[in-house]
């Protein structure tokens, strides 16, 4: 065994098997993988080893798409057999609701490329699928690219084909500790010897907890029992396959929580069953390899009696065996991929589930990020910085049941999941609760969607719902006189020390405003692309105060730490719930704030983008005049004591002026009206900033030459591909979400990035990613919506404020 290389893989399943071979694949043959045991130990083994090319993100999609069309590339190049089988599959919908969702997966692969995708009645998925019994089902959709492979022969593929590349594996080695040197190199030690290694990627999979445990980090990760069963030989299945020359087709029932696929002359028929288990909760034993847990046939029993009753077939059918072992879950059930944020060169590959159709998008992303420091595409729903400090082991494990148990559920756009709920609250909770709030969770707070009269209950749906006339009162009341709302889920940076203000203009895209002023600030890749949407407030010379998304305080900080220079002159900390906040939005928004302060905040004193720490009633703030509502709005932030004080102060000052609380829904609603992008959405690693319309902060001219500029420079002048336009869309009774596919004179050309109802301007708006050529189009749009082309029209201009008077007023 070597004693040193540039990237140590732990772990020989079929990720680690991925990394390796993608690694090679770029050049880096210095890296080795590292197996306890025999290759696929673990839970690669006994996977079904089925895959597939849908997923509910269309980046996780494609990735998914990229790992099937692998399968013969490493086949022939290793000359490993995989044991392909692309037999095709069918998505069955036992309710209309379900229907709805295929329908909008449907709609999706009209811009991912699945041109084979078919929207199908209950009869042709039974020509197609003769086990089922149509009567059982409204819908489904049939995906020609869907099979299973052999997990042995996939990962053993991976493993040989990397090795003809040059880089290398060994088995029967067990990683026993991890060290870091003063020069940043890892010491991996084994039970073999020590290597020193550049990188280290854990991709051990069952134990991927263990391995994070030796550098401190609690991964959130937790295996769960999954069962399958297989059957005696069926004569269905053999008359199947004697008329058609074929397989029998892989089969979803997601009402039934199963899915199904033969297995020689019989059938696999796998569930997701709500009454779920974990396993080696606390600690993986390190002992466990090629071993199978004990069955237990009457926890999937409802399920079995549900795909009886869709497969009558297997109601005669005898089982032969019940395959029932651990699997590993993040607790949204995503893979958790990337750096882990504070650790040099520690790389995270681990609770990939869906091994065998993400396992090679994994490999090919983590491989990009360690060789060119840049995953080459957006792979934020599988980003590990998506969870942070809160993803305790206890939240963990509540979650990932949630989600195992749910896996084959609808969760609807405006559903909230309930499980480790409430984790973090603020001190106004209560409050809020009294008021009607109803609650969502951002990266583990609790913050209020809507607020709903006594007696009313939100009801589920894709299309409008409960909710609906009560958060257009919302946006309503902002827009004719004042709201609140509570703005505590943004990310906060503190940013300090003498090199603050230069280490931030190198950082940002924008121009570093002067004391007393904010701005918004882009920061971008090397490539250009954005990969940030923040508010930078300059509070003194050398202190500075940064506003984000919520769901990105991980990822970003692991930005800021990532590129903090050496010498100790910038301080960046996190503030998390050590600074929260609450916005007044609104005509009368000023009026409310003046009665609470002896300040003057007349726009002469405190104009638009103005930041001034001040007290406000007896409470010591810092107060940005700005707002993501697009009105006349402040932001004010304080610490966690004093919240209660200043929301009760807030609330008593605006009584007069008809002060109602406000949502995030509604929060929504006017951030259309005005055009405005959020993060993850319309502001992304895939966009330049000309592309989403943020290139007038971008400061081209200044001195420093910030990460991104020589690209952003060339999209300046290039014009970029893509515009971020709105359209008007004529809908009935549901609104887009995201993802949606746009066309042009009836082709499809780009997709929805966000939209919703904008209830003050009583329209339904998606903003949308398109090509630049067809930006200017006003008329000719379609929107497909829930199986339905609605015609849309071009938002010239933002539906409320177009000059930007009351928001600068």
């Amino acid at each position: 065994m070597k004693n040193q290389a540039q990237v140590v893989v732990i772990g020989g399943g079929v990720v680690g098997a991925s990394i390796l071979y993608h690694l090679s694949k770029l050049g880096c043959h210095d890296a080795i993988m590292l197996e306890r045991s025999e290759l696929t130990s673990g839970s690669t083994w006994h996977a079904a080893g089925g895959m597939h090319t849908i997923n509910g993100d269309p980046n996780v999609a494609k990735l998914q798409q990229y790992t099937i069309k692998l399968y013969q590339e490493i086949e022939e190049l290793s000359g490993q057999n995989i044991g392909l089988h692309m037999t095709g599959g069918i998505m069955l919908a036992a309710t209309n609701e379900r229907f709805d969702w295929l329908k909008s997966v449907y709609a999706k692969g009209k811009y991912l490329g699945m041109d084979d995708l078919e929207i199908i009645t209950p009869e042709r998925a039974h020509e197609l699928m003769p086990l089922i019994d149509p009567s059982q089902f409204v819908g489904a959709m049939y995906d020609p690219i869907e099979g299973h492979c052999d997990p042995y022969g996939v990962t053993h593929a991976y493993a040989k084909a990397a090795r003809k590349k040059g880089a290398d594996f060994e088995t029967h080695v067990k990683v026993k500790a991890l060290s870091q040197q003063a020069d940043g190199q890892w010491v991996v030690t084994t039970n073999k010897g020590v290597i020193i290694a550049e990188h280290v990627v854990n991709a051990a999979g069952l134990w991927a907890r263990e391995v994070g445990r030796m550098v401190g980090l609690e991964l959130p990760v937790l295996a769960m029992e999954h069962m399958y069963l297989l059957t005696e030989d069926m004569p269905e299945v053999a008359e199947i396959n004697q008329k058609t020359g074929a397989e029998v087709l892989h089969a979803v029932d997601f009402d039934g929580e199963i899915y199904l696929r033969q297995e020689r002359g019989g059938m696999l028929m796998g569930t997701y069953e709500r009454a779920c288990k974990p396993w080696s909760e606390t600690e993986t034993p390190w002992d466990f390899g090629h071993q199978l847990l004990d069955p237990d046939i009457d926890r999937i029993a409802p399920s079995l009696e549900v795909g009886f009753r869709h497969f009558p077939a297997f109601e005669n059918a005898g089982i032969k065996q019940i395959i029932n072992g651990p699997f590993t879950f993040a607790p949204d059930g995503n893979p958790l991929v990337g750096p882990v944020k504070g650790m040099t060169n520690y790389w995270s590959a681990s609770a990939v589930m869906a091994g065998f159709s993400q396992g090679g998008g994994v490999g090919l992303a983590l491989a990009n990020w360690i060789v060119n420091g840049d995953p080459g595409f957006d792979v934020w729903a599988m980003d590990v910085s998506r969870f942070g400090d809160y993803a305790s082991m206890a939240y963990t494990n509540a979650r990932v049941r949630e989600n195992y148990s749910r896996r084959f559920s609808i969760r609807y756009p405006n559903e909230e999941l309930q499980a480790a709920r409430p984790l973090l609250t603020t001190s106004i909770y209560d409050r809020q609760k009294q008021a009607g709030a109803q609650f969502g969770a951002a990266f583990g707070l609790e913050v209020p969607q809507w607020f709903a009269p006594d007696g009313t209950a939100d009801v589920f749906s894709w299309r409008r719902s409960v909710d609906f006339v009560h958060v257009g009162n919302e946006a309503k009341a902002v827009r004719n006189a004042v709201g609140l709302g509570d703005i505590s889920s943004f990310a906060k940076y503190e940013v300090s020390g003498s090199g603050a203000a230069a280490w931030l203009d190198q950082l940002l895209a924008a121009a570093i405003p002067p004391i007393g002023r904010m701005t918004l600030a882009p920061m971008l890749k090397d490539d250009g692309k954005i990969i940030g949407d923040l508010s930078l407030a300059r509070l003194g010379t050398t202190r500075f105060l940064i506003i984000g998304s919520g769901i990105a305080e991980s990822y970003h900080m692991r930005w800021f730490l990532s590129h903090l220079p050496d010498d100790g002159s910038v301080h960046v900390k996190s503030l998390g719930l050590d600074l929260v906040g609450l916005t007044i939005a609104g005509p009368k928004a000023r009026e409310v704030l003046q009665k609470c302060c002896k300040t003057d905040i007349s726009h002469d004193t405190m104009g638009f983008m103005a930041v001034r720490e001040m007290d406000v009633g007896m409470t010591p703030a810092i107060v940005g005049r700005v707002s993501y509502s697009g009105d006349l709005g402040y932001e004010i932030w304080v610490k966690p004591a004093s919240l209660v004080r200043l929301y009760d102060d807030l609330m008593a000052a605006g009584s007069d002026f008809d002060i109602r609380p406000f949502g995030s829904r509604a929060l929504n609603a006017l951030r259309l009206e005005k055009n405005y992008g959020s993060w993850g959405r319309e502001y992304r690693p895939l966009y330049g900033p000309v592309e989403v319309g943020l290139d007038r902060f971008v400061a081209y001219d200044k001195a420093a030459d910030f990460i991104g500029k020589a690209a952003a420079l060339a999209e300046r002048d290039n014009g970029g591909s893509k515009r971020l336009i709105s359209l008007a869309v004529a809908a009935v009774d549901a609104d887009v979400i995201g993802d949606e596919p746009v066309s042009i004179d009836g082709a499809v050309v780009g997709w929805v990035t966000s939209g919703g109802f904008a209830h003050a301007s009583k329209t339904s708006v998606a903003l949308a990613m398109v090509p630049k050529e067809f930006a200017l189009r006003n008329d000719g749009w379609t929107v497909e919506l829930l199986g339905q082309s609605l015609k849309a029209s071009l938002i010239n201009e933002p539906l409320f404020d177009a000059n930007a008077s009351r928001m600068r007023s």
